[in-house]
């Protein structure tokens, strides 16, 4: 069997052109449920985005990084953990916050200031933390990446269908209600297609890897999730803040990164592994999560009949 750091995972250029086109709609479609209050209310929770965008951007790599170097693994999973980490969140956070019972508007405000800072600060990271790391960081090198050119791909994918979304918004608002639902739930579902076609059309790879990186995506994923609830209660915020902390910092947008790791590290194959099985590990455990945090009600949730994001507002 091939080495996993040998291998390169096969995705042809119109596959990825789609794929591209879906992270896009995904964007726009979380854009549609945005609103300039969300970022507003930034202003109105100082404390809980502060905490937020510090677990996300400067604690989750940098536990990444700790926790490759305690397990070290093949570099090429090491590098995947590090750009996986590094993916702002997906917005299906927001869904399993709700269904958490944690602070949805919380959730959602930290979605959106969260990809409008990734696209700076995530490819900063992926240099940073990879050109540090002692086997990742030849393999960064022999890639070349430039954090420009990966910055303006997220621009491409992230920021203009999020800035478009949102100008849909404010000018057609019925429009937007009705369309705002479904076109979450298609770009959820073409995006989750894309993931399982990419596992399929590399089926024999993933069957062969897969057991080099199931525990460490576990592992990596448990903590992703601890480490937004500890954060969170460190600074002493509510068990409300601290669900939709945990399941904000516990869920990556893996299929940004399958697309950055096809476009810029030609498949490689412990990050395309990985990248794939955390698109499904991290929903899966934030259901189970959510599932058992439902059955208790969060200490600082607003009234029966309060919506979280009225509540915020």
């Amino acid at each position: 069997m091939m080495p996993l750091d040998e291998v390169r995972l096969n995705f042809n250029p119109a596959s990825l052109q789609a794929l591209n086109a879906v992270l896009a709609f995904l964007m726009f479609g979380v854009a549609l449920d945005t609103r300039m209050e969300d970022f507003r209310r930034v202003a109105r929770m100082p404390l809980a985005m502060a905490v937020a965008i510090a677990a996300q951007f400067l604690a989750l790599p940098a536990i990444t990084f700790a926790l490759t170097l305690a397990i070290n693994p093949a570099p090429s999973i090491a590098l995947g953990m590090i750009l996986v980490a590094c993916c702002p969140p997906g917005n299906i956070s927001n869904i399993i916050t709700h269904r958490a019972g944690g602070n949805v508007a919380l959730s959602v405000s930290m979605t959106a200031v969260s990809n409008a800072l990734a696209i700076a600060l995530m490819p900063l990271n992926v240099a940073f933390w990879g050109s540090l790391h002692p086997t990742a960081a030849p393999l960064l090198r022999s890639i070349a990446l430039d954090p420009l050119e990966v910055g303006l791909h997220i621009v491409i994918i992230i920021a203009l269908p999020f800035v478009a979304g949102m100008a849909v918004a404010r000018v057609l608002p019925a429009l937007t209600e009705r369309i705002k639902k479904p076109a979450r739930v298609l770009s959820f579902l073409c995006l989750v297609g894309f993931i399982v076609a990419a596992i399929a059309g590399n089926w024999q790879h993933f069957v062969n890897y897969l057991g080099l990186v199931l525990g460490a995506v576990v592992l990596h994923d448990l903590l992703a999730y601890a480490l937004g609830y500890g954060c969170a209660a460190v600074a002493g915020l509510a068990e409300y803040e601290r669900r939709a902390m945990s399941v904000e910092v516990g869920i990556r947008n893996a299929g940004l990164g399958l697309v950055l790791i096809f476009s810029f590290f030609g498949g490689l194959g412990g990050m395309a592994v990985v990248a794939g099985a955390w698109g499904f590990l991290d929903i899966i455990l934030g259901m189970a999560l959510a599932a058992w945090w439902a059955r208790r009600p969060a200490a600082g949730a607003p009234a029966r009949g309060e919506t979280a994001r009225g509540e915020a507002a």
